[in-house]
């Protein structure tokens, strides 16, 4: 019998084998290979401080330096590159952006975020004018899909991996653990991202949702070393492309890339870039995003050997890491789940 069965290899799926194996525990993990998976996708930016108003992220003064402790720690112990620090410039459209800009950093905490002055770098003369720029610091990136990439085949020439569409409901629960086609196991975590959804044992809980689109270009000649953001980011990629994204829609029918979400990308950065560029590839993905903007972590209320690691939304690079050692620690030695993202946050059954 092993311990823990993971259901799901995204960013969730990854980071909780990660931890359970460094604790000695014996995994398994099985994922469906989805070419819609959001991590596969993701653009892995840890920012710091996010949205029109300048806030800084929830709880990032705990979550951005384990991060990038966990990160260095896996590059290290695995010999692979998959974690950088990375500049990120953020344009400020008008007067009005570049007060609030100035104001927020006197406010307590959040100088060592932000800057006044940003460099444009290799950006610079390519780009039609804007009003100002501002600089966030210590942003880095994460290359989610060369991390989730490497634990598969580490995991693959251990026999700890399988892939295969497994269904929920096809799970044996016993009261001593539970078994799923000849593989027992004392407890299941379900870090299936947007499908969980599906999940008859976790529909209860108030997952949304959103769709998201991308695109990957080729800018020859431009060299941007550091992360943009005009209306779209552009990130730098290891293979010398540019990843460019991205749309955000919670009213979809289906999760296929559209005609309309390449044109609303490809517009927006035709609108500020000088180059040329062409489109190498164009892709989408539904984010598993919460009502509350919360993870979702814990037990099943009535089948507890079923566990759920879920809902980190569009900013899994930095949640990832701090909540699955959480999660692990918890499962573990006992310790107390956090409120904020305890699933017990919600009533079962739901309230009709």
């Amino acid at each position: 019998m092993i311990d823990y069965l993971i259901v799901g290899q995204g960013i969730a799926g990854t980071l909780m084998g990660y931890f359970l194996q460094k604790a000695g525990k014996q995994i398994h993990v099985v994922d469906n290979d989805s070419p819609r998976s959001s991590s596969k996708h993701a653009a892995g930016i840890i920012n710091p401080v996010t949205g029109r108003r300048f806030v800084k992220s929830w709880r990032i003064e705990d979550l951005m330096p384990f991060a990038h402790r966990t990160y260095q720690t896996i590059e290290k112990e695995f010999d692979i590159q998959v974690f950088e620090h990375i500049p990120l410039i953020r344009t400020l459209y008008d007067q009005n952006d570049r007060n609030n800009w100035m104001l927020r950093i006197t406010d307590p905490g959040y100088e060592e975020y932000m800057d006044g002055k940003a460099e444009l770098g290799p950006y610079e003369g390519h780009l039609h004018p804007a009003f100002s720029y501002g600089q966030t610091l210590q942003t880095a990136r994460l290359d989610v899909p060369a991390f989730i990439a490497h634990f598969r085949r580490y995991w693959e020439s251990r026999g700890a991996y399988s892939t295969t569409q497994l269904s929920i409901e096809d799970l044996d629960i016993q009261e001593e653990g539970v078994s799923w086609g000849g593989l027992q196991a004392r407890q299941v975590i379900c870090c299936e991202g947007s499908w969980g959804k599906q999940n008859p044992y976790f529909s209860y809980l108030p997952f949304r949702g959103a769709k998201g689109e991308v695109l990957e270009v080729e800018i020859p000649d431009a060299n941007f070393d550091r992360i943009l953001k005009r209306k779209v980011f552009v990130v730098p990629l290891q293979n010398g492309n540019y990843w460019i994204g991205t749309t955000n829609t919670n009213w979809f029918t289906h999760e296929m890339p559209t005609l309309e979400g390449k044109a609303e990308l490809v517009e927006k950065l035709k609108a500020f870039l000088k180059l040329d560029f062409e489109i190498v590839a164009h892709h989408s993905a539904i984010r598993p995003t919460v009502k509350d903007r919360r993870p979702f972590i814990g037990a099943h209320p009535v089948h507890p050997r079923l566990g759920i690691f879920n809902g980190l939304g569009t900013k899994g690079a930095s949640l990832g890491p701090f909540w699955a050692d959480h999660y692990v620690k918890h499962l573990l030695h006992g310790s107390d789940l956090d409120p904020e993202v305890d699933i017990r946050r919600y009533p079962y059954p739901p309230a009709e």
